[in-house]
């Protein structure tokens, strides 16, 4: 894990590769519950049977089920130190390039974009790739914006 003494610290590293997050494994337990959580019930997501003979052979994970895993993947490749609090402040892109069947690995590339001054800290753009095991393509590419307040 990457560590930043502060916002000074961080703002000295924009640019840079952060790192790669460990796989985690998308289970269709957790895709049922995303599914009641959502009101997104889908034949594709939840409907094994169907999908067998859908267009990807299994069923797949709600793209904006990928999404909501940022905060998890990206918790342990850094951390920024001596500030009072972070707060997820939105995206400015997303897109959802690659399908991720049940029971794929996927994992968080993340690239430290812009930092710059806000109200009370700054603001972060971090460029975060989800990647799938054995695929070319990724789950997911996102311009993720956080701010941090010292």
């Amino acid at each position: 894990m990457r560590v930043f003494d502060g916002v000074d610290d961080l703002r000295a590293a924009a640019g840079t590769q952060l790192g790669v997050g460990e796989w985690v494994t998308i289970e269709q337990g957790q895709i049922d519950t995303f599914a009641d959580a959502t009101d997104d019930h889908q034949w594709i997501h939840v409907d094994p049977e169907k999908a067998k003979e859908g267009p990807f052979g299994t069923t797949i994970a709600h793209g904006f089920l990928t999404l909501s895993l940022l905060p998890s993947l990206v918790a342990g490749i850094f951390e920024v130190q001596n500030t009072k609090m972070g707060v997820n402040y939105g995206l400015n892109k997303v897109r959802f390039t690659s399908p991720v069947p049940v029971g794929s690995k996927v994992r968080a590339n993340v690239e430290l974009g812009e930092v710059t001054d806000v109200a009370g800290g700054v603001q972060v753009v971090t460029n975060v790739t989800v990647e799938i095991e054995g695929s070319e393509r990724p789950a997911l590419v996102a311009e993720w914006l956080t701010r941090r307040y010292v």
